[in-house]
């Protein structure tokens, strides 16, 4: 259904130093980039959904979208956690600690950044409960 998502961004550089370790650890890879773009995706299919980072085509400021979110299917929460501490290494805020959120499904796991201009992303995944951290709760 989704053919790509793209983010707006005040600085390519930062951004792309944002998102280079994220989707390394997730197993993406950037597969363009030039003066306007960065993109991840699947190299070997170009029909593969992608994520693009870049500057507004209309040449204006990018401006982050009320409501917004971009959500990425992780394999386990292990790698959650790793990708929240990546993400806030890397200039990212936090929307949302890494845990359970059981008003959305008992086996929910997820946590909630931002990047560094903004743009909210989600990295879930659906985990048994019984070896992971204890229930948290959020207003994400």
């Amino acid at each position: 259904m989704i053919g790509y998502t793209m983010v707006g961004t005040r600085d390519l550089k930062r951004a792309i130093n944002f998102y280079d370790p994220l989707f390394k650890e997730i197993g993406i890879d950037k597969v363009w980039r030039d003066e306007q773009v960065a993109a991840w995706g699947d190299a070997q299919d170009p029909t593969a959904p992608r994520f693009f980072t870049g500057y507004p085509f209309n040449e204006m400021q990018a401006t982050v979208g009320n409501g917004a979110m971009t959500a990425f299917r992780i394999s386990d929460p292990s790698k959650i956690d790793r990708i929240h501490k990546i993400a806030m290494s890397n200039g990212g805020s936090n929307e949302g600690e890494p845990a359970f959120r059981p008003q959305y499904h008992d086996t929910f796991y997820v946590t909630y950044v931002r990047d560094p201009d903004g743009n909210k992303l989600a990295f879930f995944c659906y985990a048994d409960r019984p070896h992971l951290k204890d229930t948290k709760t959020s207003q994400e």
